[in-house]
Order: C-alpha cells, then sequence, then structure tokens
C-alpha cells in the first residue's frame, strides 16, 4: 500500500485561493508516495502517514519574536498558523516531516529558532542565493556534515543545489542540527536528533529530478511506510 503522504500548498489571501507546483506531487508519486493536498484547517487527517512542508513566501518574523525589516516580504498569516500548528503536531506525533525551503524554515520556528529575515542585510554573505537560472539548475555548493541523514544519503562531503530564498535559518531550534551549510555558512540543510525523520532542506529537490535528490524523497517515504506499519 502506498503511504499517504500530505502536501501544504501556498496561499494568497486576497483571493483566496490554494496554489502548489505539480513538482511536489509528482516527486512524491515517483518515490512511491499518494500526495493529497492538506487545506489549512482541522486537526492532521489519522490516514496520513508523512507531511511535506512545501516553499513558498516570508515569514511573520513576530512569531519568533522580532519586528519586521523593511527587506521582508508578503506574509500569509492564515498559512503561518496553519503551517506551525501543523508542524508541531506532527513532531509530537513523530510523523515524518520533510520541509522545503520556506518548510525547513517552518520546522526551526516550530521548534523556537530563529531565521535571517533578509540574508543580505543580517549577514556577511556574498553568495548568490536567489538563482536566476531555470528551476532545475543548480547554483551553488553546499558541504555536508559527516554522520548526519545527508551524508547517509548522499554518501558524499559536498554537492551542488539550485536556491530560491533571501532568508535563512538562524537560531537552531530546540532538538535539530545543520546537515549541511552553504559556502557562506548559511544551513542548508537540518534534522531533528532524536525524532524518527524531521529533515529540513532549503534548496527544492522536487525541481532538480536527479538521481541524487531523489533520495531524499526515497527516504522519506521509506520514513512513512514505517511510520504506516506502526499505526496500522
Amino acid at each position: 500500500m502506498q503511504p499517504v503522504i500530505g502536501i501544504t500548498p501556498d496561499y494568497d489571501s486576497n483571493t483566496g485561493r490554494y496554489k502548489l507546483h505539480q513538482d511536489y506531487a509528482a516527486a512524491i508519486s515517483a518515490a512511491r508516495g499518494y500526495p493529497v493536498m492538506l487545506f489549512g484547517e482541522g486537526a492532521i487527517p489519522s490516514f496520513l502517514d508523512g507531511i511535506v512542508l512545501s516553499g513558498g513566501g516570508d515569514i511573520d518574523p513576530l512569531l519568533f519574536h522580532q519586528e519586521p525589516l523593511r527587506e521582508s516580504g508578503e506574509i500569509s498569516p492564515f498559512r503561518d498558523q496553519f503551517e506551525l500548528s501543523l508542524c508541531q503536531s506532527a513532531i509530537q506525533k513523530d510523523i515524518p516531516l520533510l520541509g522545503i525551503c520556506r518548510g525547513m524554515q517552518i520546522i526551526n520556528i516550530a521548534l523556537g529558532g530563529t531565521i535571517y529575515q533578509d540574508i543580505s542585510v543580517q549577514t556577511k554573505s556574498t553568495l548568490k542565493h536567489s538563482q536566476q537560472a531555470p528551476r532545475d539548475y543548480a547554483t551553488h555548493s553546499i558541504i555536508i556534515e559527516d554522520n548526519t541523514l545527508l551524508s547517509r544519503l548522499l554518501g558524499k562531503q559536498k554537492t551542488t543545489v539550485n536556491s530560491f530564498h533571501h532568508q535563512a535559518v538562524a537560531l537552531l531550534g530546540e532538538g535539530l542540527r545543520f546537515s549541511a551549510k552553504s559556502p557562506d555558512g548559511l544551513i542548508e540543510a537540518l534534522e531533528h536528533t532524536e525524532k524518527s525523520f524531521v529533515f529540513g532542506v532549503q534548496w527544492h529537490p522536487e525541481a532538480m529530478k536527479t538521481e541524487e535528490q531523489k533520495k531524499l524523497f526515497a527516504a522519506f517515504i521509506k520514513a512513512a511506510d514505517e511510520f504506516h506499519a506502526i499505526r496500522r
């Protein structure tokens, strides 16, 4: 039986519409999962075996106890509240959780961490983190930390990724460790040290569609399979 994977969509508060890039569903399907979209209301459905927190816009700085910088972008309070509540509940229940780009930042904030509201203002980085290149093309490298989930999956210390963000994880939340950093020292991947599968990446593996990036989804679906077997 295919594990059922819930994916959070972006939400436009002006139009009241949800949207989700098809690459997320395609990546889950290719890894033998069954994707469903999660809407911003209600508790976690009992049939879910895993959750993907997708990419999207900025997160309200007040949620991590900061005042907004003028460089901060548009926020969606409705989506923020839904995903933070969803994330905290999933972690408590040990439901496998994969955070992508914004989704990784949500995991960190849900566990008490913070993010840089704008990399160019709050760090000394000169690396281009918001690429002007095709979505599936890798534009900068990351250095992978030894003895992490990411190092075990990829079997290497360095790789290249795509990049579409102006915010980044700053102070790590409780129970989290970094799995990879970019050459400028910013966190590119994180994982929980105690939960079975809580993993986040700052890039978009669903868009790259390489055999290497498919390993991330395969590991996530394997964890979802194991969770399904336990809850039966």
